[in-house]
Protein backbone atom coordinates (compact mmCIF):
# COMPACT_ATOMS: atom_id res chain seq x y z
CA UNK A 1 0.00 0.00 0.00
CA UNK A 2 1.55 3.50 -0.81
CA UNK A 3 2.01 5.97 1.92
CA UNK A 4 -1.00 8.55 0.59
CA UNK A 5 -3.33 5.12 -0.02
CA UNK A 6 -2.62 4.12 3.76
CA UNK A 7 -3.34 7.90 5.11
CA UNK A 8 -6.54 7.68 3.24
CA UNK A 9 -7.36 4.19 5.32
CA UNK A 10 -6.76 5.57 8.55
CA UNK A 11 -8.80 8.91 7.76
CA UNK A 12 -12.05 6.01 6.61
CA UNK A 13 -11.76 4.24 10.12
CA UNK A 14 -11.26 7.31 12.12
CA UNK A 15 -14.44 8.88 10.18
CA UNK A 16 -16.16 5.37 11.21
CA UNK A 17 -15.70 6.10 14.60
CA UNK A 18 -15.72 9.53 15.09
CA UNK A 19 -17.39 11.13 12.01
CA UNK A 20 -18.48 11.35 8.20
CA UNK A 21 -17.00 12.96 5.19
CA UNK A 22 -19.38 15.67 4.06
CA UNK A 23 -20.59 16.41 0.18
CA UNK A 24 -17.95 19.02 0.52
CA UNK A 25 -14.82 16.29 1.50
CA UNK A 26 -14.99 18.02 4.62
CA UNK A 27 -14.53 15.59 8.23
CA UNK A 28 -18.25 15.84 9.87
CA UNK A 29 -19.01 15.14 13.49
CA UNK A 30 -21.25 12.72 14.39
CA UNK A 31 -24.34 13.41 15.24
CA UNK A 32 -25.60 12.61 19.09
CA UNK A 33 -29.00 12.27 20.52
CA UNK A 34 -30.05 14.72 23.34
CA UNK A 35 -31.61 12.55 26.35
CA UNK A 36 -34.28 15.24 27.12
CA UNK A 37 -34.78 14.58 30.93
CA UNK A 38 -37.52 17.06 33.05
CA UNK A 39 -36.47 18.07 36.62
CA UNK A 40 -39.76 18.71 38.73
CA UNK A 41 -38.97 20.48 41.84
CA UNK A 42 -40.04 22.93 44.38
CA UNK A 43 -38.06 26.37 43.81
CA UNK A 44 -40.23 28.43 45.51
CA UNK A 45 -42.62 26.66 47.65
CA UNK A 46 -42.22 24.85 51.36
CA UNK A 47 -39.71 22.71 50.20
CA UNK A 48 -37.26 24.92 47.85
CA UNK A 49 -34.30 23.43 50.58
CA UNK A 50 -34.58 20.03 48.85
CA UNK A 51 -35.78 21.47 45.57
CA UNK A 52 -32.63 23.54 45.11
CA UNK A 53 -30.22 20.75 46.53
CA UNK A 54 -32.07 18.30 44.25
CA UNK A 55 -31.31 20.90 40.89
CA UNK A 56 -28.38 21.43 41.99
CA UNK A 57 -26.86 17.32 42.12
CA UNK A 58 -28.70 16.22 38.52
CA UNK A 59 -27.12 19.53 37.31
CA UNK A 60 -23.85 17.59 38.42
CA UNK A 61 -25.19 14.58 37.42
CA UNK A 62 -25.79 15.84 33.64
CA UNK A 63 -22.46 17.09 33.19
CA UNK A 64 -20.54 13.53 34.85
CA UNK A 65 -23.08 11.44 32.41
CA UNK A 66 -22.20 13.80 29.46
CA UNK A 67 -17.99 13.29 29.96
CA UNK A 68 -18.87 9.45 31.05
CA UNK A 69 -20.47 9.22 27.06
CA UNK A 70 -17.75 11.78 25.73
CA UNK A 71 -14.58 9.55 26.70
CA UNK A 72 -16.55 6.29 25.98
CA UNK A 73 -17.46 7.65 22.21
CA UNK A 74 -21.38 6.99 22.57
CA UNK A 75 -23.35 9.63 20.82
CA UNK A 76 -25.58 10.51 23.68
CA UNK A 77 -25.67 13.46 25.52
CA UNK A 78 -28.22 14.76 28.32
CA UNK A 79 -30.12 17.70 28.56
CA UNK A 80 -32.01 18.88 31.30
CA UNK A 81 -35.49 20.22 31.41
CA UNK A 82 -35.81 22.01 35.11
CA UNK A 83 -39.39 23.32 35.87
CA UNK A 84 -40.39 24.35 38.69
CA UNK A 85 -43.88 22.87 40.50
CA UNK A 86 -43.70 24.53 44.39
CA UNK A 87 -44.87 21.11 45.51
CA UNK A 88 -48.66 22.15 44.53
CA UNK A 89 -50.02 19.18 42.75
CA UNK A 90 -52.06 21.10 40.15
CA UNK A 91 -48.78 23.08 39.03
CA UNK A 92 -47.84 20.09 38.69
CA UNK A 93 -49.78 18.88 36.79
CA UNK A 94 -49.72 21.81 34.46
CA UNK A 95 -45.77 21.11 34.39
CA UNK A 96 -45.77 17.47 33.46
CA UNK A 97 -48.43 18.42 30.73
CA UNK A 98 -46.23 21.16 29.35
CA UNK A 99 -43.35 18.85 29.02
CA UNK A 100 -44.88 15.89 27.67
CA UNK A 101 -45.91 18.33 24.84
CA UNK A 102 -41.92 18.88 24.54
CA UNK A 103 -41.92 15.47 23.60
CA UNK A 104 -40.11 14.78 26.91
CA UNK A 105 -40.89 11.40 28.28
CA UNK A 106 -38.43 10.78 31.27
CA UNK A 107 -38.70 13.23 34.26
CA UNK A 108 -36.70 13.06 37.60
CA UNK A 109 -39.12 14.11 40.13
CA UNK A 110 -41.62 15.37 41.51
CA UNK A 111 -40.38 16.04 45.03
CA UNK A 112 -43.93 15.25 46.55
CA UNK A 113 -46.04 12.30 47.26
CA UNK A 114 -49.01 14.29 46.63
CA UNK A 115 -47.79 15.61 43.22
CA UNK A 116 -47.06 12.01 42.37
CA UNK A 117 -50.75 10.84 43.05
CA UNK A 118 -51.62 13.63 41.45
CA UNK A 119 -50.09 13.35 38.27
CA UNK A 120 -50.02 8.82 38.02
CA UNK A 121 -52.79 8.56 35.58
CA UNK A 122 -51.71 11.24 33.48
CA UNK A 123 -48.03 9.78 33.34
CA UNK A 124 -49.18 6.10 32.47
CA UNK A 125 -51.47 7.00 29.81
CA UNK A 126 -49.52 8.98 28.41
CA UNK A 127 -46.24 6.61 29.13
CA UNK A 128 -43.88 9.07 30.79
CA UNK A 129 -41.27 7.81 33.20
CA UNK A 130 -40.60 9.16 36.43
CA UNK A 131 -38.34 8.39 39.14
CA UNK A 132 -38.86 10.57 42.46
CA UNK A 133 -36.25 10.88 45.12
CA UNK A 134 -38.22 11.70 47.67
CA UNK A 135 -41.99 10.78 47.57
CA UNK A 136 -42.09 8.21 50.40
CA UNK A 137 -46.03 7.67 50.96
CA UNK A 138 -47.38 4.07 50.78
CA UNK A 139 -48.33 3.11 47.18
CA UNK A 140 -52.34 2.60 48.10
CA UNK A 141 -51.99 5.99 49.25
CA UNK A 142 -51.48 7.03 45.61
CA UNK A 143 -54.62 4.61 44.27
CA UNK A 144 -52.24 2.13 43.09
CA UNK A 145 -53.62 -1.17 43.95
CA UNK A 146 -51.39 -3.39 41.21
CA UNK A 147 -48.15 -2.99 40.05
CA UNK A 148 -49.15 -2.86 36.90
CA UNK A 149 -51.00 0.72 37.08
CA UNK A 150 -47.30 2.14 38.75
CA UNK A 151 -44.94 0.66 35.82
CA UNK A 152 -44.00 4.11 34.85
CA UNK A 153 -43.57 5.58 38.43
CA UNK A 154 -40.42 4.65 40.39
CA UNK A 155 -38.98 5.99 43.23
CA UNK A 156 -35.39 5.51 44.57
CA UNK A 157 -36.19 6.87 48.20
CA UNK A 158 -37.27 3.98 51.06
CA UNK A 159 -41.44 4.73 52.11
CA UNK A 160 -43.17 6.10 55.06
CA UNK A 161 -43.68 2.31 56.22
CA UNK A 162 -40.16 2.35 57.05
CA UNK A 163 -40.35 6.01 58.06
CA UNK A 164 -42.86 5.29 61.13
CA UNK A 165 -41.17 3.04 62.47
CA UNK A 166 -38.39 4.52 63.22
CA UNK A 167 -40.33 7.86 64.54
CA UNK A 168 -42.91 5.40 67.00
CA UNK A 169 -39.27 3.92 68.14
CA UNK A 170 -37.67 7.49 68.60
CA UNK A 171 -40.57 8.66 70.53
CA UNK A 172 -40.58 5.47 73.03
CA UNK A 173 -37.02 5.99 73.66
CA UNK A 174 -37.28 9.69 74.11
CA UNK A 175 -39.56 8.80 76.58
CA UNK A 176 -42.96 10.49 74.77
CA UNK A 177 -46.02 8.82 76.81
CA UNK A 178 -48.58 10.83 74.60
CA UNK A 179 -48.40 12.96 71.76
CA UNK A 180 -50.17 15.54 69.34
CA UNK A 181 -49.82 15.08 65.47
CA UNK A 182 -50.24 18.02 63.25
CA UNK A 183 -50.81 16.98 59.06
CA UNK A 184 -50.33 18.55 55.78
CA UNK A 185 -53.75 17.55 53.75
CA UNK A 186 -51.96 15.64 51.16
CA UNK A 187 -51.61 11.84 50.62
CA UNK A 188 -47.83 11.99 52.14
CA UNK A 189 -48.82 13.88 54.89
CA UNK A 190 -51.94 11.65 55.57
CA UNK A 191 -49.82 8.54 54.74
CA UNK A 192 -47.86 9.44 57.68
CA UNK A 193 -50.28 10.04 60.11
CA UNK A 194 -52.30 6.68 59.18
CA UNK A 195 -49.05 4.42 59.67
CA UNK A 196 -47.78 5.92 62.54
CA UNK A 197 -50.58 5.53 64.48
CA UNK A 198 -50.63 1.27 65.04
CA UNK A 199 -46.94 2.03 65.72
CA UNK A 200 -47.53 3.91 68.26
CA UNK A 201 -50.07 2.01 69.93
CA UNK A 202 -47.78 -1.01 70.29
CA UNK A 203 -45.59 1.04 72.26
CA UNK A 204 -48.32 2.47 74.41
CA UNK A 205 -48.13 5.88 73.35
CA UNK A 206 -51.41 7.83 73.48
CA UNK A 207 -52.66 10.01 70.45
CA UNK A 208 -54.60 12.80 72.34
CA UNK A 209 -55.52 14.52 68.46
CA UNK A 210 -54.05 14.08 64.93
CA UNK A 211 -55.23 17.64 63.15
CA UNK A 212 -55.14 17.36 59.67
CA UNK A 213 -54.19 21.39 57.48
CA UNK A 214 -54.68 22.27 53.90
CA UNK A 215 -52.43 21.74 51.38
CA UNK A 216 -50.86 24.47 49.94
CA UNK A 217 -50.80 25.23 53.99
CA UNK A 218 -52.22 27.82 55.32
CA UNK A 219 -50.67 31.60 56.02
CA UNK A 220 -52.04 31.67 59.56
CA UNK A 221 -51.28 29.03 61.90
CA UNK A 222 -53.43 30.38 64.93
CA UNK A 223 -56.22 28.26 65.08
CA UNK A 224 -54.23 25.06 64.96
CA UNK A 225 -51.88 26.38 67.64
CA UNK A 226 -54.57 26.70 69.44
CA UNK A 227 -55.84 23.50 69.00
CA UNK A 228 -52.54 22.02 70.11
CA UNK A 229 -52.33 24.19 73.11
CA UNK A 230 -55.53 23.18 74.60
CA UNK A 231 -54.75 19.47 73.67
CA UNK A 232 -51.09 19.40 75.80
CA UNK A 233 -52.67 21.35 78.53
CA UNK A 234 -55.23 18.51 79.13
CA UNK A 235 -52.24 15.99 78.46
CA UNK A 236 -50.13 17.62 81.30
CA UNK A 237 -53.13 16.46 83.68
CA UNK A 238 -51.56 13.13 83.42
CA UNK A 239 -48.48 13.21 82.16
CA UNK A 240 -45.10 15.55 82.52
CA UNK A 241 -44.15 17.73 79.70
CA UNK A 242 -41.26 15.70 79.13
CA UNK A 243 -43.59 12.97 78.09
CA UNK A 244 -45.18 14.76 75.70
CA UNK A 245 -44.13 15.61 72.41
CA UNK A 246 -46.07 17.29 69.09
CA UNK A 247 -45.38 15.18 65.76
CA UNK A 248 -45.52 17.12 62.37
CA UNK A 249 -45.88 15.48 59.56
CA UNK A 250 -45.00 18.78 57.40
CA UNK A 251 -42.81 20.40 54.85
CA UNK A 252 -41.05 23.10 55.88
CA UNK A 253 -43.95 25.10 56.91
CA UNK A 254 -43.35 23.77 60.02
CA UNK A 255 -41.25 26.23 61.09
CA UNK A 256 -44.02 29.00 60.08
CA UNK A 257 -45.99 27.41 62.78
CA UNK A 258 -43.26 27.55 64.84
CA UNK A 259 -42.99 30.93 64.36
CA UNK A 260 -46.24 31.57 65.01
CA UNK A 261 -46.34 30.04 68.42
CA UNK A 262 -46.42 33.11 71.26
CA UNK A 263 -43.13 33.17 73.37
CA UNK A 264 -45.06 31.75 76.64
CA UNK A 265 -47.19 28.80 75.10
CA UNK A 266 -47.06 25.67 76.74
CA UNK A 267 -46.26 24.21 73.07
CA UNK A 268 -42.73 25.57 73.43
CA UNK A 269 -42.23 23.70 76.70
CA UNK A 270 -42.48 20.19 74.96
CA UNK A 271 -40.54 18.45 72.26
CA UNK A 272 -41.43 18.60 68.71
CA UNK A 273 -40.98 15.80 66.55
CA UNK A 274 -40.70 15.66 62.66
CA UNK A 275 -39.84 13.84 60.28
CA UNK A 276 -37.93 13.83 56.41
CA UNK A 277 -39.87 16.95 55.54
CA UNK A 278 -38.48 19.12 57.92
CA UNK A 279 -34.84 17.80 58.98
CA UNK A 280 -32.01 19.92 57.77
CA UNK A 281 -34.44 22.57 56.82
CA UNK A 282 -32.47 25.70 56.45
CA UNK A 283 -35.86 27.27 58.08
CA UNK A 284 -34.57 27.20 61.56
CA UNK A 285 -32.23 29.88 60.91
CA UNK A 286 -35.40 32.18 60.89
CA UNK A 287 -37.13 30.76 64.03
CA UNK A 288 -33.64 29.85 66.39
CA UNK A 289 -34.54 30.11 69.96
CA UNK A 290 -38.14 28.46 69.18
CA UNK A 291 -36.42 25.68 67.46
CA UNK A 292 -33.58 25.19 70.30
CA UNK A 293 -36.67 25.36 72.78
CA UNK A 294 -38.65 22.55 71.20
CA UNK A 295 -35.11 20.07 69.73
CA UNK A 296 -37.39 19.68 66.57
CA UNK A 297 -36.18 15.88 66.08
CA UNK A 298 -36.23 14.89 62.49
CA UNK A 299 -35.50 11.71 60.79
CA UNK A 300 -34.18 11.35 56.76
CA UNK A 301 -33.60 8.25 55.05
CA UNK A 302 -29.90 8.28 54.99
CA UNK A 303 -27.86 6.00 52.35
CA UNK A 304 -24.59 6.79 50.62
CA UNK A 305 -22.43 4.70 47.60
CA UNK A 306 -19.39 4.55 46.90
CA UNK A 307 -19.19 7.42 44.60
CA UNK A 308 -20.66 9.91 47.16
CA UNK A 309 -17.65 11.42 48.39
CA UNK A 310 -16.57 12.43 44.94
CA UNK A 311 -19.85 13.80 44.12
CA UNK A 312 -19.83 15.54 47.40
CA UNK A 313 -16.69 17.38 46.99
CA UNK A 314 -17.96 18.51 43.65
CA UNK A 315 -21.00 19.87 44.99
CA UNK A 316 -19.72 21.99 47.90
CA UNK A 317 -16.74 23.48 45.26
CA UNK A 318 -19.44 24.95 43.16
CA UNK A 319 -23.02 25.53 45.63
CA UNK A 320 -21.40 24.92 49.58
CA UNK A 321 -22.29 22.81 52.09
CA UNK A 322 -22.95 18.66 51.47
CA UNK A 323 -25.92 17.27 49.32
CA UNK A 324 -29.13 16.57 50.71
CA UNK A 325 -30.09 12.71 50.75
CA UNK A 326 -33.34 13.18 47.90
CA UNK A 327 -30.55 15.20 45.71
CA UNK A 328 -28.09 12.07 45.85
CA UNK A 329 -31.38 9.96 44.95
CA UNK A 330 -31.83 12.39 42.27
CA UNK A 331 -28.40 12.47 41.10
CA UNK A 332 -28.49 8.39 40.49
CA UNK A 333 -32.05 8.57 38.81
CA UNK A 334 -30.47 10.73 36.45
CA UNK A 335 -27.47 8.16 35.62
CA UNK A 336 -30.40 5.10 35.69
CA UNK A 337 -32.31 7.00 33.02
CA UNK A 338 -29.51 8.10 31.10
CA UNK A 339 -28.11 4.25 31.12
CA UNK A 340 -31.11 2.84 30.02
CA UNK A 341 -31.43 4.82 27.42
CA UNK A 342 -28.43 4.23 26.15
CA UNK A 343 -28.39 0.85 26.69
CA UNK A 344 -31.38 0.61 24.62
CA UNK A 345 -30.47 2.41 21.75
CA UNK A 346 -26.62 0.72 21.95
CA UNK A 347 -28.93 -2.65 21.17
CA UNK A 348 -30.25 -0.92 18.10
CA UNK A 349 -34.00 -0.65 19.44
CA UNK A 350 -35.80 2.63 18.84
CA UNK A 351 -36.64 4.40 21.87
CA UNK A 352 -40.44 3.94 23.99
CA UNK A 353 -40.60 4.05 27.29
CA UNK A 354 -42.13 1.09 27.61
CA UNK A 355 -39.17 -0.68 26.44
CA UNK A 356 -37.38 1.84 29.22
CA UNK A 357 -39.56 0.41 31.52
CA UNK A 358 -37.90 -3.33 30.31
CA UNK A 359 -35.00 -2.75 31.05
CA UNK A 360 -34.67 -0.22 34.12
CA UNK A 361 -35.09 -2.75 36.89
CA UNK A 362 -32.22 -4.46 34.72
CA UNK A 363 -29.82 -1.19 34.77
CA UNK A 364 -30.71 -0.08 38.02
CA UNK A 365 -29.35 -3.59 39.60
CA UNK A 366 -25.74 -3.34 37.38
CA UNK A 367 -25.78 0.59 38.26
CA UNK A 368 -25.41 -0.37 41.66
CA UNK A 369 -22.79 -3.26 41.08
CA UNK A 370 -21.34 -0.75 39.27
CA UNK A 371 -20.81 -2.60 36.75
CA UNK A 372 -20.97 0.26 34.39
CA UNK A 373 -17.62 1.71 35.84
CA UNK A 374 -19.52 3.94 37.79
CA UNK A 375 -20.74 4.16 41.61
CA UNK A 376 -24.16 4.91 43.40
CA UNK A 377 -23.79 7.73 45.61
CA UNK A 378 -26.86 6.57 47.47
CA UNK A 379 -26.00 3.22 47.94
CA UNK A 380 -27.73 0.10 46.68
CA UNK A 381 -30.94 0.53 44.81
CA UNK A 382 -32.89 -2.74 45.53
CA UNK A 383 -36.66 -1.98 43.25
CA UNK A 384 -39.68 -3.73 44.55
CA UNK A 385 -42.64 -5.24 42.46
CA UNK A 386 -43.96 -2.02 42.61
CA UNK A 387 -40.91 -0.18 41.43
CA UNK A 388 -40.00 1.82 44.72
CA UNK A 389 -36.45 1.20 47.13
CA UNK A 390 -37.49 -1.55 49.09
CA UNK A 391 -35.49 -0.73 52.46
CA UNK A 392 -33.57 2.09 54.44
CA UNK A 393 -32.37 3.49 57.69
CA UNK A 394 -33.10 6.50 58.87
CA UNK A 395 -31.07 9.11 60.38
CA UNK A 396 -32.45 11.53 63.19
CA UNK A 397 -31.38 15.38 63.88
CA UNK A 398 -31.99 17.37 66.19
CA UNK A 399 -31.68 21.47 66.81
CA UNK A 400 -28.83 22.53 68.71
CA UNK A 401 -27.59 25.95 69.23
CA UNK A 402 -29.82 26.58 65.65
CA UNK A 403 -27.81 23.67 63.87
CA UNK A 404 -28.97 20.53 62.68
CA UNK A 405 -26.95 17.75 64.84
CA UNK A 406 -26.95 13.92 64.00
CA UNK A 407 -28.57 12.43 66.91
CA UNK A 408 -28.82 8.90 65.96
CA UNK A 409 -29.24 6.26 63.29
CA UNK A 410 -32.06 3.78 63.00
CA UNK A 411 -31.50 0.48 61.47
CA UNK A 412 -34.33 -1.12 59.71
CA UNK A 413 -32.87 -4.13 59.95
CA UNK A 414 -32.87 -4.31 63.40
CA UNK A 415 -35.50 -1.62 64.90
CA UNK A 416 -32.65 -0.23 67.07
CA UNK A 417 -31.61 3.32 67.19
CA UNK A 418 -28.00 3.66 67.66
CA UNK A 419 -27.60 7.03 69.52
CA UNK A 420 -24.48 9.80 69.39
Amino acid sequence: MRASGFILAVLIVITALSGCIGDDGTLEEAPTEEIPIGVLVDLSGPLTTYGEDIKNTVTIASEDINNYFDARGKPYRVKLYVEDTKVDPTITQQKVEALNGRGIKLIVGPMGSGETKQIAGYVTANGIIIISPSSTTAVENLGITEPEEKRYIYRFVALDTFQTKAIAKELDELGKKAVCIAYVGNAWGKGLNDNILPELEAYGISVKDSIEYSDPAPADFTPYIATLETDVNELSARYTLDEIAIVMFSYEEAFTMLSQVDDGSVLLDVTWVGCDGTAKSDKITEVCEKSDAVGFYSTLFESKGEAFESLNATYSSRFGGSAYQYGLNAYDAAWVLALSYAELRDSGAAFSTDAMTEIIPEVTEKFSKGEYDQKTVSGYIALDEYNDRASGDYAIYRVENCTWTRAGLWRYESNEIEWE
